[in-house]
């Protein structure tokens, strides 16, 4: 993997993260139990699809345990700035391109950079909810580029 580019203060136009919140649902109550969605190999994941796994398994939640039924946090941040270094297309292209030479690149995303078996999003919820925590953690690992498991980090007496 490689080294965190994250130094803000020296790179110039860093597109902004698309995630708006990384904590959702009722945040003061006290849940029994707590699943999470763990990456089985290390990986960058995309603000984008932090976002869309955030979106997909926050309004099934919501759906099926109501507002104050579930705690959602994302437990990762996107720091890593990733450059791209854009061809050019079209007539006389070759003109104008150094192709690899001098290829630094321009900042065009941020990622996190997550390690295997690190825990990317947890819900908090109740007994009875456990089933519709685990699904939304199912539905937000479709939006990430690695195999995901869901583990089960308190409260693994109640759900036997």
């Amino acid at each position: 993997m490689v080294r965190a580019y994250t130094r803000k203060d020296y790179i110039r136009k860093i597109p902004g993260s698309r995630i708006v919140q990384y904590d959702m649902g009722n945040l003061s109550s006290d849940f029994p139990l707590t699943v999470s969605l763990a990456l089985k190999e290390k990986a960058q994941i995309s603000h984008n699809a932090l976002e869309a796994s955030r979106i997909a398994s926050n309004r099934y939640m919501q759906r099926r345990a109501g507002r104050m039924g579930y705690h959602l946090k994302i437990r990762v941040y996107p720091h890593h700035i990733v450059r791209e270094n854009p061809m050019a297309t079209g007539a006389g292209a070759d003109r104008v391109q150094d192709g690899m030479r001098k290829a630094f690149g321009k900042p065009v995303s941020s990622v996190a950079i997550v390690n295997a078996n690190q825990r990317v999003l947890t819900i908090r919820t109740n007994k009875k909810n456990f089933k519709d925590a685990k699904e939304a953690l199912r539905r937000a690992a479709m939006k990430f580029p690695v195999t995901c498991k869901i583990v089960i980090d308190e409260g693994a007496e109640l759900v036997k």
